[in-house]
């Protein structure tokens, strides 16, 4: 399957969720995931790096009955279990398995590589990505002390490929706009809707910044 193929899936602009089961607030995963998406929440990567493959997997398939085709659904690193469970693609680490080694076990699957400059996603839309997570955007709790890339950063790794730039780290409401103006093709948020009391909320917050300052852009 060609990458433009595998794109007419994609969704743009994106907001993405990054799942993280120590923030629950006392919630279900699927609970938060659903009123995320219920706010605007369009892709869902599942970043649970704890869990056992068995474990993974029947989460992953409780996920995915959750979002029931409402958003793409993403596994961070575990290609394996993304093709098991019927997801829409798999979100790779810089240090994982190479793009052209996971594209071996599933072609089929949208691909994602974490990276931290332009030069990176170069490298990556090069050997094969669909689209890149860049970071870290903005200081964040998240990575206490990671070196921050800026407006400045996210310009030059728009402007360096054609494949979609997704931002993440210190992603709010407040500064999503930015991001987009930037030419980011979406942002990626933990903390901004796993933190909050209102999931729903939240997300609709970030959804209503990226969306007002994507009306014209050209996506990417």
């Amino acid at each position: 399957m060609t990458h433009g193929e595998k794109m007419r899936r994609w969704r743009s602009p994106a907001l993405m969720l990054v799942t993280d089961r120590r923030r629950l607030r006392g919630r279900s995963l699927e609970e938060v995931v659903s009123l995320a998406v219920d706010g605007g929440v369009n892709i869902v990567q599942l970043r649970e790096k704890d869990l056992s493959a068995r474990e993974l997997y029947n989460l992953a398939l409780t996920v995915r009955t959750v979002i029931r085709g409402r958003a793409l659904f993403l596994v961070n690193d575990r290609v394996d279990v993304a093709s098991a469970t019927g997801a829409d693609g798999v979100q790779l680490p810089a240090d994982g398995l190479p793009l052209d080694a996971a594209a071996d076990v599933d072609p089929t699957l949208l691909f994602g590589q974490s990276v931290h400059s332009a030069a990176a996603a170069v490298e990556a839309q090069h050997r094969g990505a669909d689209f890149v997570v860049l970071g870290t955007v903005f200081e964040t709790a998240s990575k206490p002390g990671a070196r921050t890339l800026g407006l400045e950063g996210v310009r030059r790794a728009a402007e360096a490929v054609s494949i979609p730039v997704i931002a993440i780290g210190g992603i709010t409401a407040e500064n999503a706009g930015d991001v987009i103006d930037a030419g980011a093709g979406g942002v990626a948020v933990l903390s901004a809707i796993m933190d909050a009391p209102d999931p729903t909320a939240a997300a609709r917050a970030l959804w209503q910044a990226v969306e007002s300052r994507w009306v014209g852009a050209t996506p990417r």
